[in-house]
């Protein structure tokens, strides 16, 4: 016992003449991300050579200089962060544009801490400044894609799905757009509409499981007088109104069997009967469906018909989850916070730490849709400069950590199990008491395992961020 505690003396020892030893600027310069610490008056104490080759200022001229002035962003005209994280004692993370010393905007995020040495007093702010150009340059080039400027996205997978879409657009055959409700499959119709030779042309949307089947039918293929009761007149219908553009069936796994065959009719040979009617009419109408339904499975049930299915599944797209798309849902809290701030009219900077780290690991099972409502809530609720927990839904606030994946859905939810990650196995859905806790354990393990103990690449091959995968291994004690 003795000899036990005279070790533990000698490691506190050792480790307290090593950080005497260590020179904090040699540990700051060695951070890939620009560090600056100011005083509780926001001037420069010090910043690391990254950030001094950011802004442009040599740090020995800086020092005891406002940090206004060298950090110059854009969001101080609005609201100051800094001051908001010195009077809280709270920690913010946020982005923004600095103009550094040659005038050159750069996109920068800012993670602000609090310096706290005592519960009473705030000695000064720890900034970190991230450079996201990149990230910025390959938004606009993914946006470059006419009609793409309302979908975000920074994922390996979204990306994916961005370098597919102009060859769709490209083309006039049939496409099955499929996912998640609430991924945003009718923004990539529409953005591949805009793209197309049609984009000249309407683009009308139509949900397939929206009106009852007599109605439905009118609807789509119109109708002439004196078909049933009521008709009065002749009326076209979405697929003439549509002509020379592009038709977009969403929840196409509600059409119902009846109408799949007239639809099918249309597919193959570009005419249809209207409702009542003794004529063709001849359409030249590009189709797009969208399900969040597994179709095939419909198939074998007898839900769906094959011929037509494979007569929309010509190009197909999936669009991943929110749960797939790792970092994307950083992007995304900023765009909608930015949005709802200027429809608003308010003035909040950013995010709490907290927050980010509660929404970050949120399950989503509403997908992009659930996140906006989400941030709408929070920015009318927030009555100060920052997102705070007090401001989330209580349905943020009451789910468990331990439910921030989401399981297996079940048949009567009718949604699609997302697609696993291509270089990962994915295992059955649990029968017994194993659950998915260890099935995810199961699928961290076999990623490292193929990324050969690499934990980027792991992270890549699980679709998920890096703080992601380290956080769950630190969860599941894989250390």
């Amino acid at each position: 016992m003795v000899v036990v505690k005279s070790r533990n003396e000698k490691n506190i020892a050792s480790e307290r003449s090593l950080l005497d030893e260590l020179d904090l600027m040699s540990c700051m310069d060695g951070i890939p991300h620009g560090i600056l610490i100011m005083d509780s008056s926001q001037r420069v104490v010090v910043m690391n050579r990254y950030l001094e080759a950011l802004v442009g200022y040599d740090r020995g001229d800086v020092c005891g200089v406002k940090a206004g002035f060298v950090l110059r962003c854009n969001f101080q005209q609005r609201n100051n962060p800094f001051d908001e994280v010195i009077l809280s004692g709270k920690s913010a993370v946020l982005e923004g544009d600095i103009i550094n010393q040659g005038r050159k905007k750069i996109p920068v995020r800012f993670t602000l801490s609090a310096l706290v040495p005592s519960p009473e007093s705030v000695a000064g702010v720890l900034v970190v400044v991230e450079d996201i150009s990149l990230l910025k340059d390959l938004d606009e080039k993914a946006h470059g894609f006419p009609g793409l400027n309302r979908v975000i996205g920074q994922s390996s997978k979204m990306m994916e799905l961005f370098d597919l879409l102009p060859m769709v657009a490209r083309t006039d055959a049939s496409v099955l757009i499929t996912g998640e409700t609430g991924t945003g499959k009718d923004f990539i119709a529409e953005a591949i509409h805009k793209a197309s030779k049609r984009a000249k042309h309407s683009f009308i949307k139509v949900n397939c499981g929206a009106l009852p089947e007599t109605l439905l039918e009118s609807e789509l293929f119109g109708h002439v007088r004196g078909a049933f009761t009521g008709a009065d007149r002749d009326k076209p219908g979405l697929f003439r109104l549509a002509e020379g553009g592009t038709i977009f069936l969403t929840e196409i796994g509600d059409l119902p069997l009846p109408l799949q065959v007239k639809l099918l009719t249309v597919l193959d040979d570009k005419e249809f009967f209207p409702v009542g009617g003794s004529k063709k009419v001849l359409v030249d109408v590009r189709i797009i469906a969208a399900t969040h339904r597994d179709l095939a499975s419909y198939v074998k049930q007898g839900k769906f018909r094959e011929d037509l299915f494979y007569r929309l599944n010509v190009l197909c797209l999936h669009l991943p989850s929110l749960r797939e798309r790792g970092d994307d849902v950083r992007l995304l809290l900023d765009h909608f916070l930015r949005d709802f701030c200027r429809r608003l009219e308010k003035n909040i900077s950013g995010f709490s730490a907290s927050v980010i780290s509660r929404l970050s690991s949120y399950h989503y099972p509403g997908n992009v849709r659930e996140l906006r409502n989400v941030v709408e809530y929070a920015v009318n609720m927030c009555q100060g400069g920052i997102v705070e927990m007090e401001h989330l839904p209580a349905a943020i606030l009451a789910e468990k950590k331990d439910d921030a994946v989401l399981p297996y859905p079940s048949e009567e939810t009718g949604s699609e199990r997302s697609a696993p990650p291509v270089a990962v196995p994915q295992p059955s859905p649990p029968d017994g008491p194993q659950g998915w806790k260890e099935m995810e354990k199961k699928m961290i393990l076999d990623a490292l395992v193929k990324a050969r103990g690499k934990r980027t690449r792991a992270a890549e091959l699980l679709g998920w961020g890096r703080s992601t995968l380290w956080r769950k291994i630190k969860t599941y004690g894989l250390t």
